[in-house]
């Protein structure tokens, strides 16, 4: 696909998607609807009318993008891009809850974050061509060539992630041991931070028939997501991640798409990477008595353990989210093609961490 083909429809789609997250957002704000951003707290009419008038400002950059070159077209699709992020912050918590057949505790709240997801997805794709195309590079690649020589993506071949990254990304994702340390004990029927496992079996009640029958197992459903999330970053930082294993018939040895691993890495690490320290830095705030302190919540009995658990959770979450981001940023640089150029003359350099 040539540039022109390549840029043409991702503008025309993220202004079709702002007309229709605005008509959404207009709708809610005028029936009253309730839609929650959180657990405990729902969007209130003037917001969604707020974010309405971001989705067309929003559409309105994308499609300036094809006709005029400015730097406030940028820094305003790039702003929008960072509003909608924080509506796609709950999208892990979602995902788990719809793997495990839990339910949809929102069909709104649940519409809601795929459509910010899609906003993003679209908003950073339209950013990053055309912030290449104001710096003379290609919007495809990158890299720099005429743009009347472009050909067929040239992908380089499977490497390993730089030792820096690696020794990073396995510090990072240590976070989530306390978490799921105390999660596996109580499922095996042991006794954590003062909660037995009969209590905490008593507090999932309610949970799906698969939920319960991976608890009597010994797996509790949250740390099989984060075992899959670890997976995740092993494939982004080693090579297997990049092309297929011979048991994976009948794709062995072909290419593994770019966005195959890179989507759900990006999707699960930007609400993981902002929710975790959030919560590192509430159960500290409240431990050192700057913040009230944090009320026990069933089964916990007392403050100073809810407060652990709150503090075992950020660290596994933003552990996971900061290792996604490491390792997606770094699978990205090294897998990312370069359009090959009939004259014969190599694309400008590009370095990769």
């Amino acid at each position: 696909m040539g540039e022109g083909g390549a840029r043409a429809w991702l503008p025309a789609a993220t202004g079709a998607w702002a007309a229709c997250h605005a008509v959404m957002q207009i709708t809610w704000a005028t029936t009253g609807a309730a839609v929650p951003w959180s657990p405990h707290v729902a969007y209130h009419p003037a917001v969604h009318l707020a974010l309405a008038a971001v989705a067309v400002a929003a559409g309105a950059a994308a499609v300036a993008t094809t006709r005029v070159r400015s730097k406030a077209v940028l820094a305003a699709a790039a702003a929008a891009a960072a509003v909608f992020a924080t509506g796609m912050l709950s999208l892990p918590a979602h995902v788990v809850t719809l793997l495990s057949f839990s339910g949809v505790e929102s069909g709104a709240g649940l519409t809601q974050v795929l459509s910010s997801t899609v906003g993003v997805c679209l908003l950073v794709g339209v950013a990053t061509r055309y912030r290449r195309r104001l710096r003379g590079r290609c919007p495809r690649c990158g890299a720099t060539h005429p743009a009347e020589h472009t050909g067929p993506l040239v992908y380089p071949p499977p490497s390993v992630a730089p030792a820096r990254t690696r020794l990073l990304v396995g510090v990072l994702v240590c976070g989530v041991v306390p978490w799921a340390a105390v999660k596996t004990v109580w499922t095996l029927g042991g006794d954590a931070l003062g909660v037995t496992a009969e209590a905490w079996r008593a507090g999932s009640a309610g949970e799906s028939g698969v939920l319960a029958a991976l608890g009597s197992v010994g797996v509790d459903v949250t740390v099989l997501a984060a075992a899959a999330a670890l997976v995740l970053v092993a494939g982004l930082t080693f090579r297997w991640g990049q092309v297929f294993p011979r048991w994976a018939f009948p794709v062995a040895g072909r290419r593994v798409p770019r966005l195959l691993p890179l989507l759900p890495a990006w999707l699960t690490a930007v609400g993981l990477s902002v929710y975790g320290p959030l919560l590192v830095a509430y159960a500290a705030l409240s431990a050192l008595g700057v913040l009230p302190a944090i009320a026990p919540a069933e089964p916990f009995p007392t403050s100073a353990d809810t407060t652990w658990m709150v503090a075992f959770g950020g660290l596994a979450f933003g552990g996971l989210g900061s290792g996604l981001l490491v390792a997606a940023g770094s699978y990205g640089k090294r897998t990312r093609p370069t359009c090959s150029v009939s004259s014969g003359r190599a694309p400008g350099p590009r370095s990769a961490r």
